[in-house]
């Protein structure tokens, strides 16, 4: 994305659209490691596009039902900005796109006063990040006399745990989106 500030994010799979457009490269190396298999490669491959196609209009009405002034994503590491333009929601990591750096206090007090001022209903964890700046963004929000409550975690670099429906592709998106919808008032 443009404005990485000169880092490059990699999540370009929050952005369901955006990884249907990688479906034919999969394909192709499929096709290319396994030619016996061609056939089964294109029709598993066409009716997985057709889920993701469905998952991305299934996000994007989620998302749509949030009050306008509530689409706000506020999470621990900026891994959501591909999420956020493909979904219109304002999106705000308190570390930035490593989860390498550390947020300031600066970047706590900014983060607190943006929620405050604009009344955002919660904040979320990451299942891969440290809770501890979310807890102190939180700690700095109740201070400014706003309350905010924490969303159920959301898969950042991490889809769920193998065997649970959030540990493929299709789960950890709808799982993120339930998440981030229903705490900031709108309805999946």
């Amino acid at each position: 994305l443009p404005d990485s500030n000169g880092h490059f994010d990699p999540h370009v799979w929050n952005d369901v659209g955006l990884w249907l457009q990688l479906l034919p490269e999969v394909e192709s190396f499929l096709i290319g490691h396994i030619p016996d298999c061609l056939e089964a490669v294109r029709v598993r491959g066409e009716a997985y596009a057709a889920e993701l196609v469905a998952l991305d209009d299934w996000v994007r009405e989620s998302m749509a039902s949030i009050p306008e002034g509530q689409r706000a994503l506020v999470t621990a590491h900026d891994a959501f900005a591909y999420y956020g333009r493909a979904y219109g929601v304002e999106v705000r990591g308190i570390q930035g796109v490593s989860t390498e750096s550390e947020a300031s206090v600066a970047d706590i007090r900014a983060t607190a006063d943006f929620i405050a001022g604009r009344q955002i209903p919660a904040i979320f964890v990451e299942s891969s990040v440290n809770p501890r700046n979310i807890e102190a963004v939180r700690a700095a929000v109740t201070s400014r006399g706003w309350s905010v409550s924490l969303g159920e975690p959301l898969f950042s670099d991490a889809m769920g745990q193998a065997g649970t429906w959030q540990g493929n592709y299709i789960g950890m998106m709808r799982s993120n989106t339930l998440s981030v919808v229903d705490s900031l008032g709108g309805s999946p």
